[in-house]
């Protein structure tokens, strides 16, 4: 009598399986990739515009910030969010940039990838050296 062979490998149903669970997982990343890229371009952005608010003293006017980070996202082609969607409030500790948006991705049929990205950047005031 023969000892039935160990099964080895993987079969076809099981193929499928992974290969349909692979490509699934590198759509998402796909779709999702680039507004997580977009998201730190805002970041980076907005950050950089606070440094410069910060920087030029307390007589930063709300409209300068709003026309800087207008400029800037014209320059790197910032999608998912408009210069006037970014608030610009004064505070009891300064000025204040925030934002809150939600990003959505079409990944098939009626699927959608939805990221929501929310930050508040405070200005710091400058020193003033006396």
């Amino acid at each position: 009598m023969k000892m039935p062979r160990l099964q080895r490998g993987l079969g076809l149903f099981g193929l499928i399986f992974l290969l349909s669970l692979i490509g699934f997982v590198a759509l998402v990343l796909i779709k999702c990739v680039p507004l997580y890229m977009n998201q730190m371009t805002i970041k980076r952005d907005l950050h950089e515009v606070a440094d410069h608010a910060s920087s030029t003293g307390s007589d930063t006017d709300l409209a300068d910030v709003h026309r800087e980070v207008e400029r800037r996202w014209d320059i790197d082609y910032v999608s998912q969010l408009e210069a006037k969607d970014v608030k610009v409030g004064r505070t009891r500790m300064g000025l204040t940039i925030s934002y809150d948006y939600e990003a959505r991705a079409h990944l098939f049929a009626n699927v959608y990838v939805v990221m929501h990205f929310a930050e508040d950047i405070p200005v710091k005031p400058s020193r003033s050296v006396g």
